[in-house]
């Protein structure tokens, strides 16, 4: 497998069998890891009413995987640089199937919010582990084009749990729902078993280049001392932001969890640590746009425009392959043209379509199909080459951690968007606060990305090491 010169469109030619194999295998578990992960979103409405909850605090339990994310990114990450991608991928899949089937057993909020706990553990390395690997196997001169093809698999996976909330809930129970997405993995799993280890990284370790483990040098001797309580302190402090405190203390409290991650990022990433709090920021913005329409999509569809069951399957059966060929084609695009160009030229381009979805009332349900598939398609299709420019940023034996913790941490995103989405619909309406959001978090985007501001902290913290007054221009990790 050589990284040859060929035009994207022959991508093809440059893959051999266990190639095309192994993305097979990743491309499967992370499918079912979007199924299992949107399962919650789909069925609010029903959990509100059988738990007796508010929508605000229903809202949490999409927050709750996010929760845990941010450890799961590192720890499963660490483990995939030290043993290898491959153990990590199986570990992973492992750990969001048994949590998606406990959901299914939940009691009551907090039981159902520690089993979403463990969903986002097991999300969390999927997304580590497969990119990585996936990044690490394909050549150079396609591997945007490879992480717009596996991300594709997140929102078709989200096509078929929308499909299976229509066949199932309405004739049986929220909880069926869970306990069918326990199936698919087996398949995955079995893949998986027969996978060849990533290339670059088996490169590595021939090349006698020493493996880091993060958990290491976070955990081992004097550190743990310091950073098992930072780890503890920045859990406890998210749960109580997602319940619900007053504006204070929630600020003070952001405040607490910032200084926990960027002092953990301290001390696995060391002199890297700036781009790693960098890149979590811009990744926290990525999500702030996206998530409170894919989390509250189904909610709004439901409540405002008052869909039934099988409209709402439908409108997502079209807002996921808008999603899935997004992905791919900001791809292809990052492959001939440059990653942050296609990045940030998406993005403008969902601008667009953002006023005139949500200024559709009822009964115009074909034109909002059409208008969520290309919302969707630009806006979330374009984060297929977000796992290609967070990796450009690190060395591959640092890779996987690297990327799982600024990824994750930078997932909570996630966590505080269907909440800040529930709470700005309070005095703007549902349908104005996902519109307000999307444009205004998706401009900041654009901005951090077009400018690679990561790259730049870098660099600036770099030559302010080395005493320089200015910052020394070096090669970033791709040029606009």
């Amino acid at each position: 497998m050589s990284d040859s010169p060929d035009p994207p469109l022959r991508w093809r030619a440059l893959l051999a069998e266990q190639d095309r194999k192994a993305f097979a295998a990743a491309w499967l578990g992370y499918a079912m890891d979007g199924f299992d992960f949107v399962l919650i979103t789909l069925v609010l409405t029903e959990i509100s009413a059988d738990l007796h909850l508010s929508t605000v605090r229903a809202a949490t339990l999409v927050s709750a995987a996010f929760v845990s994310r941010w450890f799961g990114g590192l720890a499963i990450g660490a483990l995939g640089d030290r043993f290898g991608r491959r153990p990590a991928m199986v570990l992973s899949i492992g750990l969001y199937a048994v949590g998606s089937v406990l959901c299914g057993f939940a009691w009551g909020y907090w039981s159902l919010f520690a089993f979403r706990m463990v969903v986002g553990l097991g999300m969390a390395g999927e997304y580590t582990a497969s990119v990585t690997y996936i990044i690490e196997s394909w050549p150079r001169r396609i591997r945007n084009t490879a992480t717009g093809m596996l991300l594709s698999g997140f929102p078709l996976g989200n096509v078929l749990a929308a499909k299976m909330y229509a066949w199932v809930v309405p004739h049986s129970s929220w909880r069926v729902l869970f306990w069918i997405g326990v199936a698919p993995v087996v398949v995955a799993i079995y893949l998986r078993r027969r996978l060849p280890e990533a290339a670059d990284w088996q490169q590595a370790r021939k090349a006698g280049t020493p493996p880091v483990s993060a958990t290491e040098r976070l955990f081992a001797g004097r550190a743990k001392v310091r950073n098992l309580p930072l780890c503890v302190v920045a859990a406890v402090a998210l749960v109580v932001v997602l319940r619900g405190v007053s504006l204070v203390a929630t600020l003070s409290l952001v405040v607490v969890i910032t200084g926990c991650f960027v002092a953990l990022a301290m001390g696995f990433a060391q002199r890297l640590w700036p781009v790693v709090v960098a890149l979590m920021v811009t990744v926290f913005c990525a999500f702030l746009y996206a998530w409170p329409l894919q989390s509250l999509l189904p909610t709004y569809l439901k409540t405002d425009l008052h869909y039934d069951p099988d409209q709402v399957s439908d409108a997502l059966l079209y807002a996921g392959f808008g999603y899935a060929a997004g992905t791919v084609l900001v791809g292809y695009l990052g492959d001939r043209f440059g990653t942050r160009r296609a990045y940030v030229a998406m993005l403008l381009t969902s601008l667009v379509f953002v006023y005139p979805a949500f200024a559709l009332g009822e009964g115009h349900t074909v034109a909002l199909w059409v208008l969520l598939f290309l919302l969707i398609g630009t806006g979330s299709g374009a984060a297929g080459v977000l796992p290609k420019f967070i990796s450009d940023h690190y060395p591959v034996e640092l890779r996987a951690a690297a990327l799982g913790f600024s990824y994750n941490v930078g997932a909570l995103g996630g966590a505080a968007a269907p909440v800040l989405g529930v709470k700005l619909a309070e005095p703007l309406g549902l349908g104005t606060a996902l519109a307000v959001l999307s444009l205004v978090v998706t401009v900041l985007v654009v901005l951090l990305i077009a400018f690679d501001v990561p790259a730049w902290v870098q660099r600036a913290a770099d030559a302010w090491r080395a005493g320089r007054p200015d910052p020394t221009p070096v090669p970033a990790s791709e040029k606009v």
